[in-house]
């Protein structure tokens, strides 16, 4: 253990931010660093638990006690060394992870909790410093093939272990680069696309194949995949958005959230501005949703120059500290403030979207109506009705479930209530063929991909060791 007193002696600190008037200007990240001494305070923190519910918090099972003690006496390549041993990727999690370990952190019973998210970031990127991210070629060859499909989190999790493991990897991605949700889904501002790209390059020079303008299922079929691979991995995600069949839903000015984003990041990587481009510069915006997308949706229309922002949510308003039927150490449902809602947004709760208004087939405004939960069922307050001016809504209303045309269609892949691959062990209806990340489990996070990319590269491997 660190320091004993570490706890009494310290509180949460975490690296200042670029100023909201200059970081809206700027599709880059804003944090700014943090002096090594203020990461080691951070570390000292740690209790080193007699039972570290951080560990289950955390999907990946982070040795979380054993990496801050290393930090707190900085000894930065033993700490690397610990959270590589979970966590494929910890320049990613270290960036864009909610932090569930955090919510089951037991200082934060009555205390803020450490700073697990910070001090995982600070090692990630002090093993590139150092030199400690080395290329690591196989040393064996089984002779095995394995095809991966989806090159997110999920798919490069799953590549990573098994290319460890001696077989021949391969990975086909539909758009034209490497790293799905990372690459085309965050917004830079929270993950610069070289901290990707420098990632994709090691796995690339370690012997991981990325065909990428390949749309498994129309490009390759099913039938081709089997012939040429010994097992395949299919990482495609949660693609299909949930839409809102409502009147107007047609009216130029409604799009998805997805699609602004892409189209966003694309952008940003290219510098070149589309012909049609999905802008919210001058507009009032409307998000429909009050997760991590609609927050991504606020950050970007804020930099995109917006005249105004409002994101609306059907449930509830979250309480601001744990209600007594949300104990630790459960994810804590209260209210959370990310930074893009700092940037500027008037936030509405309760409230469901009636209809798209419009004239001469473009958006003009949302009619919607504030809502109630009772007894499980919803119902609309009346005389609540109200319409908000907009120019543009973005759809940020979660994801339904995999693309079924073309590849899965073609596998005739048992699926489940929800529309999800169904597997046994990762295994799917198909003994071959295995699923993970949000095509077997549904939308989730990116820390649980690349849990689930490892664990089905393990059971890949029994499978192909059998």
């Amino acid at each position: 253990m660190g320091k004993p007193t570490g706890f009494l002696e310290y509180t949460r600190e975490l690296p200042p931010k670029e100023d909201v008037q200059a970081r809206v200007k700027s599709y880059t990240e804003f944090e700014h660093t943090f002096p090594e001494d203020k990461t080691k305070e951070q570390a000292a923190r740690c209790m080193d638990c007699g039972v570290p519910f951080c560990h289950s918090g955390c999907p990946l099972g982070n040795k979380i006690p054993d990496f801050n003690d290393a930090v707190y006496n900085q000894e930065w390549e033993e700490a690397w060394q610990i959270l590589k041993s979970t966590n494929n990727f910890p320049e990613f999690t270290g960036r864009i992870c909610p932090a569930p370990c955090e919510g089951s952190c037991v200082l934060g019973i009555n205390q803020p909790p450490v700073t697990i998210e910070h001090i995982e970031k600070s090692i990630a990127e002090k093993g590139f410093e150092l030199g400690l991210e080395k290329v690591r070629k196989p040393s064996t060859s089984t002779g095995r093939k394995v095809a991966i499909v989806g090159s997110g989190p999920a798919g490069l999790a799953a590549a990573d272990q098994l290319n460890q493991s001696g077989h021949s990897v391969t990975v086909f991605e539909r758009d034209e680069a490497v790293g799905g949700l990372l690459r085309y889904g965050i917004p830079d501002f929270k993950l610069e696309k070289q901290i990707v790209e420098r990632r994709v390059s090691i796995l690339e020079k370690e012997g991981i194949t990325f065909e990428t303008k390949v749309n498994v299922g129309f490009d390759i079929t099913a039938k081709e995949l089997d012939k040429s691979f010994d097992a395949i991995v299919l990482c495609g995600g949660s693609t299909i958005p949930r839409d809102l069949g409502i009147p107007g839903r047609n009216l130029k000015g409604v799009h998805f959230a997805m699609e602004f984003l892409t189209q966003q990041n694309r952008e940003v990587a290219t510098g070149q501005s589309p012909k049609n481009k999905i802008s919210a510069e001058g507009k009032d915006v409307v998000v429909i949703g009050g997760g991590d997308t609609g927050s991504d949706c606020v950050g970007t229309s804020n930099r995109q120059g917006a005249k105004s922002i409002t994101q609306i949510e059907i449930m509830d308003k979250p309480p601001l500290e744990r209600p007594e039927d949300n104990p630790w150490p459960e994810w804590p449902m209260v209210l959370r403030t990310s930074t893009s809602h700092e940037e500027g947004c008037d936030r509405k709760w309760a409230i469901m979207t009636k209809e798209f208004m419009g004239k001469k087939g473009q958006l003009t405004g949302l009619k919607v109506v504030e809502v109630s939960f009772e007894n499980g069922k919803m119902k609309e307050r009346p005389g609540s009705e109200q319409i908000i001016p907009a120019q543009l809504a973005l759809i940020a209303a979660g994801f339904v479930h995999p693309q079924k045309e073309g590849l899965l269609s073609q596998l005739k892949l048992e699926l489940d209530s929800r529309g999800n691959v169904s597997t046994k062990n990762f295994q799917s209806s198909s003994k071959k063929v295995f699923a993970a990340g949000d095509m077997r489990r549904g939308q989730s996070l990116v820390v649980w991909a690349i849990a689930e990319g490892r664990k089905a590269a393990e059971a890949v491997n029994k499978f192909l060791n059998a």
